[in-house]
């Protein structure tokens, strides 16, 4: 027989058969007989293996569970925020609600107030100076202006600048401590 390096050699043919027996030391059934793997020679050209790099981590199950993950995760975003948009709005318009409620009870008032005879009189004596066919009015034409506030150093018409200097010198003449 002849060993090519293209072929392995038949294992048949070199090593003697040996027959297996499971734990009770009889034969499979069947009986056929196994070559013993640690028996046998070794195969021209096999010699280590060599060393495989590390696997990574990353299976194709983990990637594909990635990428699913993902995808959900697009397909909701946009839904999302559309729902936070439209709370956003339902939250604006309920307080615009509010607020025309409360000014529509205002306006409710003021009309009350406006079918009353004794309002509009009395409104129209003080804005725009009538006077009852039964009463005698008076008008004062020049009255004197009402007495300012006095405002801390704030004249009208002065610039701030000005204010601004006459507040250093009138710091500057406090005594000091």
């Amino acid at each position: 027989m002849t060993l090519s390096p293209f072929h392995p050699p038949d294992d048949r043919s070199l090593a003697p058969s040996v027959r297996s027996t499971d734990e009770k030391g009889s034969a499979p059934a069947g009986g056929r007989t196994r070559p013993d793997p640690a028996r046998r020679p070794p195969q021209p050209g096999a010699g280590q293996r060599p060393a495989q790099p590390e696997r990574s981590r990353l299976t194709s199950r983990a990637a594909v569970l990635a990428v699913v993950l993902c995808a959900i995760a697009l397909s909701l975003a946009y839904p999302v925020r559309e729902y936070i948009a439209q709370r956003r709005q339902i939250d604006q318009l309920q307080a615009q609600r509010q607020a025309i409620a409360l000014e529509l009870g205002r306006l409710e008032q003021q009309q009350k107030l406006l079918n009353s005879n004794a309002y509009v009189e009395q409104q129209a004596q003080d804005k725009l100076h009538m006077c009852p066919p039964a009463d005698k009015c008076y008008v004062i034409i020049n009255r004197p202006p009402p007495p300012a506030k006095a405002t801390a150093g704030h004249a009208p018409g002065t610039p701030w600048y000005e204010r601004l200097w006459g507040s250093v010198r009138q710091a500057d003449k406090a005594p000091s401590r």
